[in-house]
């Protein structure tokens, strides 16, 4: 049986999988390898890139025309700045790669000499040169994980390979495709004596960059559909418009949530019972609590003061710098954790908008749950009270505000960020949080939904709570109308009437009697309870 693929490159006798190269616009690929021209494939991690790659020299091979060499150098990135150890390691690669992919024994033995009398500055330039002369064919080189070398040893590999692209293609490979998370242009190489060079400038022979995306809509569709046809296992009517709208079409998470729920959630592997929205949830829980790789790389991005510059205003709904370096802004795309849209750049998908506050709040979610306890703002009636919960926030926010914030790497967001770590008790409690944010709202959309019947979770009845978070930065009277406005439209939109309006006032000495205050206001047919902090 196959089954979803969520690490390495796809093998489709063991995987349900789309064809790599329908992914890429392969007329325009061939091409480019035509016309001699090298050029950069890149894309965020675990988006298919090395699929991609390894189908593109399998389809090379099978025919006449060129001999296609693939090769990950990421364990190069070892050596760091020691060009002769990192490109010693390169060369002895496409060595090892050379005879598994071409049956190409001789590869070694050029490599070898190369290292000797070139060492590792002239080696891989004298080993491309050599195979290329003795290949019956063009060579066409595939290099995967070039960015993930760094400083002397990235810029030796880029410029030995430009110092051989005038010998092409008769003493050097006709075409050399670079893959990595980031174009080429956007490396910032810091060399031994910390000059920096861009990537442009050490490869400026590129002819194009190309980008691989994510899913469409209709290829998730085609995805899960195959393990539908195989096991007979059907998915609800209105799961797909829910893996959309998690993942937007994030390969590794479109696989990692059909995984989890058909082959690791005991009721997902009972064949006969369809796939619901529900279990989807489930399943979206378990990857984030586990912290896949995948999603711990995610995280572990976001202590980079690059991404920071550019995800806190994000969280805090501001706009971004106007010095902000327009690179910072590219390589968190690049990364994937962010999108560019028709209102602006916004977090890539919903998974990551729930992750990120999630992850800049661990330890604050875990000094919460030893101090608050679930029972204490459930009703009798098993309803949530949001305004015991609220009222314990505002005491909390008003005694411990300041000391608190300041744990905060992403302080421009801390209130928002305080606020979601104390409401992560209800998700640990059983209920869920949807959020949105991005730049320029000028507010962060929270919907709390808290199931009433145990026994069927969100298949049954649900009590939905909007909260919806205002930063004061123009008069109050302005916010309050403009937060009503929005929280009204909001209630409207999830199909509920129990609204809260959070307003916090963080200009600095104002006394905490003025910032700290509850009331009830009306807009249109709500009622909305405003609360001050």
């Amino acid at each position: 049986m196959r089954f979803f693929n969520t690490a390495g490159p796809v093998n489709p006798a063991l995987h349900y999988a789309l064809p790599p190269l329908s992914r890429i616009d392969l007329d325009d690929v061939l091409q480019l390898i035509e016309q001699q021209k090298y050029f950069v494939l890149h894309a965020p991690r675990q988006t298919g890139k090395t699929s991609v790659l390894l189908a593109l020299m399998e389809l090379l091979n099978r025919g006449e025309r060129y001999r296609c060499l693939y090769a990950n150098i990421e364990g190069a990135q070892a050596y760091r700045g020691n060009v002769d150890a990192a490109l010693r390691t390169v060369v002895m690669h496409l060595a090892t790669v050379a005879e598994v992919y071409l049956n190409e024994r001789r590869f070694k033995g050029w490599a070898l000499a190369a290292v000797r009398e070139q060492g590792g500055g002239g080696a891989l330039t004298a080993t491309l040169t050599r195979w290329s002369l003795a290949s019956d064919l063009p060579v066409v080189l595939l290099l995967d994980e070039v960015d993930a070398l760094v400083g002397d040893a990235l810029i030796s590999l880029l410029r030995q390979i430009r110092a051989g692209y005038a010998q092409r293609p008769r003493a050097f490979p006709q075409t050399v495709i670079l893959c990595g998370v980031r174009d080429v242009r956007d490396y910032r190489l810091h060399t031994a004596e910390r000059e920096v060079i861009t990537g442009g400038s050490a490869f400026n022979i590129k002819a194009e960059s190309l980008r691989l995306g994510n899913f469409r809509r209709d290829e998730v569709e085609t995805l899960y559909r195959q393990h539908t046809l195989e096991t007979g296992q059907e998915f609800a009517a209105d799961v797909l418009d829910r893996v959309w709208e998690l993942t937007r079409g994030q390969p590794w998470l479109v696989n990692a949530l059909a995984y989890e729920v058909c082959f690791k959630l005991t009721v997902g592997r009972d064949r006969g019972r369809p796939i619901s929205v529900e279990r989807i949830e489930e399943a979206k829980e378990n990857l984030i609590q586990r912290r896949e790789t995948h999603l711990d790389q995610l995280a572990d991005k976001l202590r980079e003061p690059r991404v920071r510059r550019v995800i806190a205003p994000l969280l805090g709904n501001t706009e971004l710098a106007e010095d902000l370096p327009s690179d910072d802004l590219q390589y968190v795309i690049d990364l994937g954790l962010v999108s560019r849209e028709a209102a602006g750049p916004v977090v890539a998908n919903r998974i990551y908008q729930e992750i990120i506050p999630r992850e800049l709040s661990t330890i604050v979610q875990a000094n919460f749950e030893a101090q608050f306890q679930p029972a204490w703002y459930i009703a009798a009636d098993g309803r949530l009270d949001a305004s015991k919960l609220l009222n314990t926030f505002q005491q909390f926010f008003r005694e411990h505000a300041d000391s608190w914030l300041e744990r905060f790497d992403y302080r421009e967001a801390g209130p928002q960020l305080l606020l979601q770590a104390f409401l992560q008790r209800i998700v640990n409690g059983g209920g869920r949080i949807d959020r949105e944010y991005g730049l320029g709202r000028k507010r962060t959309d929270l919907l709390v939904q808290w199931p009433l019947d145990k026994a069927r979770g969100f298949l049954g009845p649900v009590q939905r709570v909007v909260l919806e978070l205002k930063l004061l930065h123009k008069s109050f009277d302005a916010t309050l109308r403009e937060g009503l406005a929005q929280t009204a439209d909001y209630l409207d939109r999830t199909g509920t009437d129990e609204g809260h309006l959070l307003i916090f006032d963080r200009a600095p000495g104002v006394p905490w009697e003025r910032k700290i205050f509850q009331r009830e206001e009306s807009h249109g047919a709500y009622r909305i309870r405003v609360w001050g902090m």
